[in-house]
């Protein structure tokens, strides 16, 4: 009898084995990155969707189907409205190719049977009632940028530097002849500052287009390098540092039925920036947002498109410390006479009502929280659907604003995250959205009555073999008085009883935040990674990231690091008021800003981190570029003490700890010049920094490079800090 026990107990134990194990998994970098080859084989289904006119399609790689109808109601048989083979028996695939996939589609109205789509060779519409090709059109070869207007379907883009103009019936009209790397056309300008991130704009019947002209003759090239060749070339960048001589840019129009090109009367270009360019539903105005090198005014200007002429200035904000205006205005879609402008004039970005004659009629918006976007408008309700933080810094939701008052109506269920797409009326939102304990939902939502139908939902694919515990909280700034918000992810199989080393994530810097209320609080997969390995992981939004209003981000302006590294300071103390914390194994990494901040952190506080890995940092903002850089410090002769205090330069000599700087050999945002003045400035201090390279890679690494990076980042601190 004892022996039967004995043998039960063992038995039993073997069999535990194989669960223990597969809770106690350990995912690959392979696994759980991006890049990485085994990524997309443990994700879970994902749904794929787009509206036609107000009736939500389902999509996938064969077929197009019905998933609900134009009410919101979920399908009972869904209609398949055509399939890959379909679409491809309906194409001259000999001599333009086939489409592999329907997962691209596009459909321009809800009242047409007809869908966008292209092979590599052409575009074209295909009618799924008739089955056949309706209208098609080439595609240009190796372009630089594009751009299809659907109205006229006409297509803009640019090849060799210079624009051209492809017309419906396939005419191509060459609209500029000198185009070269110093002289651009139809590109994105200001280095995709000023939400800026292309350079063509089709008036919205396409009629007209509308395209930035960059003269970069007169910025200093940054000698990059080519290695791809038997001996390597130059690739230089055109690279403006702050406080030097910037690039001018100017806005032409084009008329494709006339061929002629008219170029907007701004004045002299020289150190100004345009930026949010807009048409009017008529398409005979063209409005663009002006700011002079200061950054510390904005203008919006109206021109006359057909000549070109400066009409009014309708509209100016100053502010003594910058002015970044992000969105173009939007014209309501029942009143050509009004248009919705975004300002953080009172401290956070709201959105605000003009007439045409710069008449303000009312603010829209208004409380201590951040529109964070412009989703569209329901026609029939007249309001604006937009998402913002009202309910919390880091919850993101939906809410309809009757233009009429102002009323906010929440959208959503008012929890976690969520991102959405519009019909084309703006009844339904198609809302994507993730919580802390929900790692992927969908639902249809009404935006004018309360609704809310679950489409889908997918657990996390690592969830069943152990995931890290994740927490949340806030903790007070240095200025004793801000709540600042931090994830901690503790060790896999976590151990109160234990001393753990601790890695601090950082970014710190604008335009960016790593904590949410997203799935698990957007815990990344190499944090995962390293709580696998026996590492807590610490993230923290100082003070200077976004979303927070214009004080808690402006509060660094003219010098940058010193408010940030004081609030990350305060996450260290909280981290070592943790029993289970190592407070002599404490790590830090970032890459960009965060690489910034990591290098800042491990010199300017040689005895409280032991280890750093930064990643493609700037070392001295006067090496940085002139929009970014001298939005947040001015210039380095207006305010050199800004410039002397945040470089890293002078803090070479206080390293102590190890500290591994990696960067993109190619990086055209953070260029050599900061990494390698730091060498120097150590090899003369007699500190000892690591050193890593990616030929070949610019300032974030794609790809299978993103995993070597991060086996790279993890060895660090396994050989020191462990």
């Amino acid at each position: 009898m004892k022996l039967n026990k004995l043998w039960s107990a063992v038995v039993a134990l073997l069999l535990a084995f194989p669960a223990m194990a597969q809770q106690t998994k350990q995912y690959s970098l392979d696994e759980l990155m991006w890049g990485g080859s085994s990524y997309w084989q443990l994700q879970p289904k994902n749904l794929y969707t787009s509206f036609w006119g107000d009736r939500l399609l389902e999509a996938d790689v064969e077929q197009i189907r019905t998933l609900a109808d134009e009410k919101g109601k979920k399908v009972k048989k869904p209609e398949v409205l055509f399939t890959l083979d379909e679409v491809n028996a309906a194409i001259d695939t000999a001599k333009w190719g086939k489409v592999y996939s329907l997962m691209s589609h596009r459909f321009l109205s809800g009242k047409e049977t007809s869908c966008l789509l292209s092979t590599s060779k052409v575009r074209f519409l295909y009618d799924w009632k008739a089955k056949q090709v309706v209208w098609q059109q080439p595609l240009a070869q190796q372009t630089q940028a594009s751009k299809f207007e659907p109205q006229s379907r006409q297509t803009a883009y640019v090849k060799d530097w210079n624009l051209y103009v492809t017309r419906a019936d396939g005419q191509t009209q060459q609209v500029t002849t000198d185009g070269s790397r110093e002289l651009q056309y139809g590109m994105s300008v200001h280095r995709d500052e000023f939400g800026i991130y292309e350079g063509l704009f089709w008036s919205p019947k396409g009629s007209l287009l509308a395209f930035y002209r960059m003269d970069q003759t007169m910025v200093t090239d940054f000698p990059l390098v080519d290695i791809a060749h038997r001996v390597a070339q130059l690739a230089p960048e055109k690279y403006p540092m702050a406080g030097m001589t910037s690039h001018k840019v100017t806005v032409g129009i084009y008329n494709p039925a006339t061929q002629q090109t008219v170029y907007l009367q701004a004045g002299d270009p020289t150190d100004r920036y345009f930026t949010n360019i807009a048409w009017s539903p008529d398409e005979r105005t063209v409005y663009m947002i002006e700011l002079p090198r200061t950054q510390d005014k904005a203008e919006l200007v109206a021109y006359d498109a057909a000549t070109g002429q400066r009409k009014a200035v309708l509209y100016t904000e100053t502010n003594s410390r910058y002015v970044e205006p992000m969105n173009p205005i939007t014209f309501l879609p029942w009143d050509d006479t009004k248009f919705i402008y975004q300002s953080r004039r009172d401290g956070y970005n709201h959105l605000y009502l003009f007439d045409t004659t710069g008449r303000e009629l009312r603010q829209l918006t208004k409380g201590e929280f951040e529109v964070l976007d412009f989703v569209g408008f329901n026609t029939k309700t007249k309001s604006v659907i937009i998402r913002s933080n009202e309910a919390s810094p880091i919850r993101y939701n939906h809410y309809s604003v009757s233009v009429e008052n102002g009323k906010r109506t929440l959208l959503d269920n008012g929890r976690g995250v969520h991102r959405a797409q519009l019909s084309e009326s703006g009844a339904f939102l198609l809302d994507r959205w993730s919580a802390p304990d929900t790692y992927r939902s969908v639902d249809l939502v009404a935006t004018a009555k309360p609704m809310q139908l679950q489409l889908h939902t997918a657990q996390s694919p690592y969830a069943a073999n152990g995931l890290p515990p994740v927490e949340s909280g806030t903790i007070k700034a240095a200025d004793g008085q801000t709540n600042l918000y931090y994830r901690l992810v503790k060790p896999v199989g976590f151990d109160p009883q234990k001393k753990y080393p601790a890695v601090v994530y950082v970014y710190g810097g604008p335009h960016a935040h790593n904590v949410d209320e997203s799935w698990n609080y957007l815990a990344r997969p190499w944090e995962v990674y390293m709580a696998q390995r026996g590492y807590l992981l610490f993230v923290l939004d100082n003070r200077g990231s976004e979303n927070r209003g214009f004080e808690f981000e402006s509060v660094t302006h003219r010098h940058l690091g010193d408010n940030e590294m004081a609030d990350q300071l305060e996450g260290v103390k909280f981290l070592k008021s943790l029993p289970y914390v190592d407070g002599d194994r404490l790590g830090v990494h970032g890459w960009s800003f965060g690489g910034f901040m990591t290098t800042n952190l491990m010199c300017s506080y040689p005895d409280v981190f032991k280890v750093g890995v930064a990643g493609g940092p700037v070392i001295d903002w006067k090496y940085y570029e002139v929009m970014y850089g001298e939005r947040y410090m001015d210039t380095p002769e207006e305010n050199p003490e800004g410039y002397a205090s945040s470089s890293l330069l002078p803090k070479a000599k206080n390293l102590k700890g190890r500290l591994q700087i990696i960067v993109g050999y190619n990086d055209p945002t953070c260029v050599l010049q900061h990494s390698l003045s730091f060498l120097r400035a150590c090899e003369d201090a007699g500190t000892q920094p690591d050193y890593f390279v990616y030929p070949g890679e610019g300032h974030n690494m794609m790809g299978q490079d993103m995993v070597h990076l991060h086996e790279r980042i993890t060895r660090y601190f396994d050989d020191y800090l462990r």
